[in-house]
Protein backbone atom coordinates (compact mmCIF):
# COMPACT_ATOMS: atom_id res chain seq x y z
CA UNK A 1 0.00 0.00 0.00
CA UNK A 2 2.99 2.29 0.24
CA UNK A 3 2.74 2.57 -3.58
CA UNK A 4 -0.31 4.84 -3.38
CA UNK A 5 0.83 8.30 -4.58
CA UNK A 6 -0.75 10.25 -1.72
CA UNK A 7 1.20 8.18 0.80
CA UNK A 8 4.57 8.29 -1.01
CA UNK A 9 5.75 11.81 -0.22
CA UNK A 10 9.02 13.21 1.08
CA UNK A 11 8.52 16.33 3.20
CA UNK A 12 10.76 18.53 5.31
CA UNK A 13 13.70 19.01 2.95
CA UNK A 14 15.47 22.32 3.15
CA UNK A 15 18.75 23.92 2.09
CA UNK A 16 21.61 21.75 3.35
CA UNK A 17 19.80 18.46 2.73
CA UNK A 18 21.04 18.08 -0.85
CA UNK A 19 23.29 15.15 0.04
CA UNK A 20 20.36 13.20 1.52
CA UNK A 21 18.21 13.24 -1.59
CA UNK A 22 20.08 10.55 -3.54
CA UNK A 23 19.80 7.96 -0.76
CA UNK A 24 16.06 8.65 -0.53
CA UNK A 25 15.63 8.30 -4.29
CA UNK A 26 17.63 5.06 -4.31
CA UNK A 27 15.48 3.59 -1.54
CA UNK A 28 12.27 4.33 -3.41
CA UNK A 29 13.64 3.03 -6.70
CA UNK A 30 14.92 -0.17 -5.10
CA UNK A 31 11.35 -0.77 -3.92
CA UNK A 32 9.74 0.13 -7.25
CA UNK A 33 7.96 3.18 -5.84
CA UNK A 34 7.54 6.60 -7.46
CA UNK A 35 7.71 9.23 -4.71
CA UNK A 36 6.71 12.88 -4.69
CA UNK A 37 9.09 15.40 -3.11
CA UNK A 38 7.33 18.42 -1.58
CA UNK A 39 9.17 21.72 -1.53
CA UNK A 40 7.95 24.52 0.74
CA UNK A 41 8.68 28.22 0.13
CA UNK A 42 11.21 29.50 2.65
CA UNK A 43 12.92 26.10 2.86
CA UNK A 44 13.53 25.69 -0.86
CA UNK A 45 16.93 26.38 -2.42
CA UNK A 46 17.97 26.13 -6.06
CA UNK A 47 20.55 23.51 -5.07
CA UNK A 48 17.71 21.18 -3.99
CA UNK A 49 16.02 21.58 -7.38
CA UNK A 50 19.26 20.95 -9.24
CA UNK A 51 19.86 17.74 -7.28
CA UNK A 52 16.32 16.47 -7.92
CA UNK A 53 16.70 17.28 -11.62
CA UNK A 54 20.01 15.40 -11.74
CA UNK A 55 18.24 12.37 -10.25
CA UNK A 56 15.45 12.39 -12.82
CA UNK A 57 12.77 14.52 -11.17
CA UNK A 58 10.95 17.63 -12.36
CA UNK A 59 8.62 20.17 -10.80
CA UNK A 60 5.29 18.71 -11.95
CA UNK A 61 2.62 20.44 -9.89
CA UNK A 62 1.56 22.54 -6.91
CA UNK A 63 -0.42 22.08 -3.70
CA UNK A 64 -1.85 25.00 -1.76
CA UNK A 65 -1.85 25.17 2.04
CA UNK A 66 -4.79 27.04 3.59
CA UNK A 67 -5.16 28.30 7.15
CA UNK A 68 -7.93 29.84 9.21
CA UNK A 69 -9.46 30.43 12.61
CA UNK A 70 -12.25 28.04 13.61
CA UNK A 71 -15.73 29.19 14.37
CA UNK A 72 -18.79 27.19 15.18
CA UNK A 73 -20.22 26.47 11.76
CA UNK A 74 -23.96 26.56 11.17
CA UNK A 75 -25.36 23.12 10.39
CA UNK A 76 -26.24 22.41 6.80
CA UNK A 77 -29.87 23.00 5.94
CA UNK A 78 -30.20 19.59 4.34
CA UNK A 79 -32.36 16.66 5.36
CA UNK A 80 -30.77 14.32 2.81
CA UNK A 81 -27.03 14.73 3.51
CA UNK A 82 -25.88 13.78 7.01
CA UNK A 83 -22.40 13.86 8.54
CA UNK A 84 -21.71 11.20 11.17
CA UNK A 85 -18.65 10.82 13.37
CA UNK A 86 -17.18 7.32 13.21
CA UNK A 87 -17.35 5.65 16.62
CA UNK A 88 -18.04 1.98 15.88
CA UNK A 89 -16.51 -0.80 13.81
CA UNK A 90 -19.55 -0.89 11.53
CA UNK A 91 -19.40 2.84 10.87
CA UNK A 92 -15.67 2.49 10.24
CA UNK A 93 -16.44 0.11 7.38
CA UNK A 94 -18.74 2.73 5.87
CA UNK A 95 -15.95 5.30 6.21
CA UNK A 96 -13.52 2.94 4.47
CA UNK A 97 -15.95 2.18 1.64
CA UNK A 98 -16.48 5.89 1.00
CA UNK A 99 -12.74 6.58 1.32
CA UNK A 100 -11.55 4.01 -1.23
CA UNK A 101 -14.31 5.01 -3.64
CA UNK A 102 -13.54 8.72 -3.30
CA UNK A 103 -9.80 8.34 -3.75
CA UNK A 104 -10.43 5.77 -6.50
CA UNK A 105 -8.05 3.25 -4.97
CA UNK A 106 -7.58 0.25 -7.25
CA UNK A 107 -9.81 -2.68 -6.34
CA UNK A 108 -6.80 -4.99 -5.97
CA UNK A 109 -5.39 -2.69 -3.26
CA UNK A 110 -8.57 -1.97 -1.33
CA UNK A 111 -8.53 -4.89 1.12
CA UNK A 112 -4.96 -4.25 2.24
CA UNK A 113 -5.59 -0.51 2.37
CA UNK A 114 -8.53 -1.06 4.69
CA UNK A 115 -6.40 -3.27 6.95
CA UNK A 116 -3.85 -0.46 7.19
CA UNK A 117 -6.44 2.25 7.87
CA UNK A 118 -8.73 0.56 10.41
CA UNK A 119 -6.39 1.50 13.32
CA UNK A 120 -7.10 5.19 12.56
CA UNK A 121 -10.31 4.79 14.55
CA UNK A 122 -8.37 4.52 17.80
CA UNK A 123 -5.58 7.03 17.14
CA UNK A 124 -5.26 9.77 19.77
CA UNK A 125 -6.47 13.12 18.49
CA UNK A 126 -8.11 11.68 15.37
CA UNK A 127 -11.79 12.03 14.49
CA UNK A 128 -13.20 10.33 11.41
CA UNK A 129 -16.40 11.30 9.61
CA UNK A 130 -18.62 9.65 7.03
CA UNK A 131 -21.06 11.61 4.90
CA UNK A 132 -24.29 9.89 3.89
CA UNK A 133 -26.94 10.49 1.28
CA UNK A 134 -30.23 9.00 2.41
CA UNK A 135 -28.20 6.82 4.76
CA UNK A 136 -25.80 5.54 2.10
CA UNK A 137 -22.06 6.20 2.73
CA UNK A 138 -20.87 8.66 0.09
CA UNK A 139 -17.99 10.74 1.51
CA UNK A 140 -15.29 10.60 4.18
CA UNK A 141 -12.99 13.01 6.00
CA UNK A 142 -10.62 13.22 8.96
CA UNK A 143 -9.88 15.79 11.67
CA UNK A 144 -6.65 15.73 13.68
CA UNK A 145 -6.31 17.89 16.80
CA UNK A 146 -3.09 18.59 18.71
CA UNK A 147 -1.70 21.53 20.69
CA UNK A 148 -4.51 23.91 19.74
CA UNK A 149 -4.25 23.18 16.01
CA UNK A 150 -6.73 21.30 13.83
CA UNK A 151 -5.80 19.59 10.57
CA UNK A 152 -8.66 19.00 8.11
CA UNK A 153 -7.48 15.93 6.22
CA UNK A 154 -8.47 13.31 3.68
CA UNK A 155 -11.82 14.69 2.55
CA UNK A 156 -13.10 12.77 -0.45
CA UNK A 157 -16.41 11.96 -2.11
CA UNK A 158 -17.32 8.92 -4.16
CA UNK A 159 -17.58 9.96 -7.85
CA UNK A 160 -21.24 8.97 -7.97
CA UNK A 161 -22.07 11.49 -5.23
CA UNK A 162 -19.99 14.52 -6.18
CA UNK A 163 -21.44 18.02 -6.62
CA UNK A 164 -23.98 17.39 -3.88
CA UNK A 165 -22.32 19.55 -1.18
CA UNK A 166 -20.52 16.84 0.80
CA UNK A 167 -17.17 18.64 0.93
CA UNK A 168 -18.69 21.83 2.33
CA UNK A 169 -20.74 19.84 4.84
CA UNK A 170 -17.66 17.91 5.99
CA UNK A 171 -15.72 21.17 6.34
CA UNK A 172 -18.46 22.75 8.44
CA UNK A 173 -18.74 19.74 10.74
CA UNK A 174 -15.01 19.41 11.33
CA UNK A 175 -14.51 23.13 11.89
CA UNK A 176 -17.41 23.18 14.33
CA UNK A 177 -15.94 20.23 16.25
CA UNK A 178 -12.49 21.86 16.24
CA UNK A 179 -13.97 25.06 17.65
CA UNK A 180 -15.79 23.10 20.35
CA UNK A 181 -12.47 21.48 21.28
CA UNK A 182 -10.87 24.91 21.83
CA UNK A 183 -8.64 24.88 18.76
CA UNK A 184 -7.02 28.21 17.81
CA UNK A 185 -5.99 27.44 14.22
CA UNK A 186 -7.15 25.13 11.46
CA UNK A 187 -5.35 24.25 8.26
CA UNK A 188 -5.72 22.03 5.23
CA UNK A 189 -4.55 21.66 1.65
CA UNK A 190 -5.87 21.27 -1.87
CA UNK A 191 -4.95 21.47 -5.52
CA UNK A 192 -4.80 25.16 -6.48
CA UNK A 193 -8.14 26.56 -7.69
CA UNK A 194 -9.83 23.18 -7.29
CA UNK A 195 -13.34 22.78 -5.90
CA UNK A 196 -11.81 21.92 -2.51
CA UNK A 197 -9.69 25.09 -2.60
CA UNK A 198 -12.73 27.22 -3.43
CA UNK A 199 -14.84 25.58 -0.72
CA UNK A 200 -12.18 26.32 1.89
CA UNK A 201 -11.96 29.97 0.87
CA UNK A 202 -15.76 30.28 0.95
CA UNK A 203 -15.77 29.32 4.65
CA UNK A 204 -13.07 31.91 5.42
CA UNK A 205 -9.78 30.03 5.11
CA UNK A 206 -6.95 31.79 3.30
CA UNK A 207 -3.85 30.73 1.39
CA UNK A 208 -0.82 30.25 3.62
CA UNK A 209 1.67 29.16 0.95
CA UNK A 210 1.95 27.05 -2.20
CA UNK A 211 4.29 24.04 -2.16
CA UNK A 212 5.83 22.63 -5.32
CA UNK A 213 5.63 18.93 -6.13
CA UNK A 214 8.50 17.05 -7.77
CA UNK A 215 7.95 13.67 -9.44
CA UNK A 216 9.93 11.34 -11.77
CA UNK A 217 10.21 12.62 -15.33
CA UNK A 218 9.46 9.21 -16.86
CA UNK A 219 7.71 6.13 -15.50
CA UNK A 220 10.85 4.02 -15.95
CA UNK A 221 12.80 6.45 -13.76
CA UNK A 222 11.13 4.85 -10.76
CA UNK A 223 13.05 1.64 -11.42
CA UNK A 224 16.49 2.93 -12.45
CA UNK A 225 19.07 3.96 -9.91
CA UNK A 226 20.77 7.33 -10.45
CA UNK A 227 24.23 7.36 -11.93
Amino acid sequence: MSRLPSFCRVVGLRAGHEQRIEELVCWYREHGIKPTFEMVPGHYAASLGRELTRLGFFQSGFHVSLIGEPATAAPADDTVITIEQVTTADTMEDYLDAYVAGWEIAEKDQDQFKVNVRPWLNQAGWSLYVGRLNGQPAAAATLYLKDGVGYLADATTSPAFRRRGFQSALLRRRISDAAAAGVDTIFSGAAPFSTSHRNMERIGMRVQFVRSLWTPILAEDALDKPN
